[in-house]
């Protein structure tokens, strides 16, 4: 049986995944809770592989050797995940990394992830890594889009648009929750729209 693929994404209302140097927003828009931070832990507390893509893995790496140590870089559910086991799949990157116990697989990311999902014995997921995600999708495999939509719209100062190019997708609701009451979180079965 495939392990079961989970692309993990935050976003701005209006579907951005982050924003540019001239916004003031800081990391989660200004609007994490406890509640959000506490249920992150818990999502990542489960056995699971993480699998980045190559611009995200880096983007991760600068973000943690820039942070003060009492940063949201830091958050316990960032740690857990930074220390998950993980796969990056890069043409580029080369091992070992510098991170506990990471693996850089070269070659097309539709191959890697189909190939992941016939060995791995746990769940895999993925956070951010938004092209390789798209092409995944597209690819027919992921298999829960869990996106957390911040109660914020980044229309002037947005980046990242996390769908943008990608295929059509029928989304079925399996999941949602609000969290510290303004935090929406929901959790799709997507489907390519034929």
């Amino acid at each position: 049986m495939a392990a079961t693929y989970t692309f993990d994404v935050f976003t701005s209302l209006d579907g951005f995944g982050s924003c540019g140097d001239d916004g003031d927003w800081g990391g989660y828009w200004g609007k994490q809770g406890p509640e959000l931070l506490e249920h992150r832990l818990a999502v990542y507390g489960a056995e699971q592989r993480m699998v980045f893509g190559a611009n995200t893995y880096r983007q991760f790496v600068q973000m943690l050797a820039t942070s003060a140590a009492d940063s949201e870089v830091f958050d316990p559910w960032v740690t857990r995940m930074w220390n998950l086991p993980a796969t990056v799949v890069s043409r580029t990157l080369e091992g070992p990394l510098d991170r506990p116990d990471a693996t850089v697989v070269s070659g097309d990311a539709v191959d890697v992830v189909a190939r992941l999902k016939e060995e791995s014995a746990v769940p895999l997921r993925s956070h951010g890594s938004l092209s390789m995600n798209r092409a995944l999708m597209a690819a027919g495999l992921v298999d829960r889009v869990h996106v957390t939509v911040f109660p914020v719209i980044t229309g002037r100062t947005g980046t990242d648009p996390i769908f943008q190019g990608a295929a059509d997708f029928d989304l079925e609701l399996l999941e949602s929750r609000t969290l510290d009451g303004r935090t929406q979180e929901l959790v799709y079965r997507p489907t390519l729209h034929i």
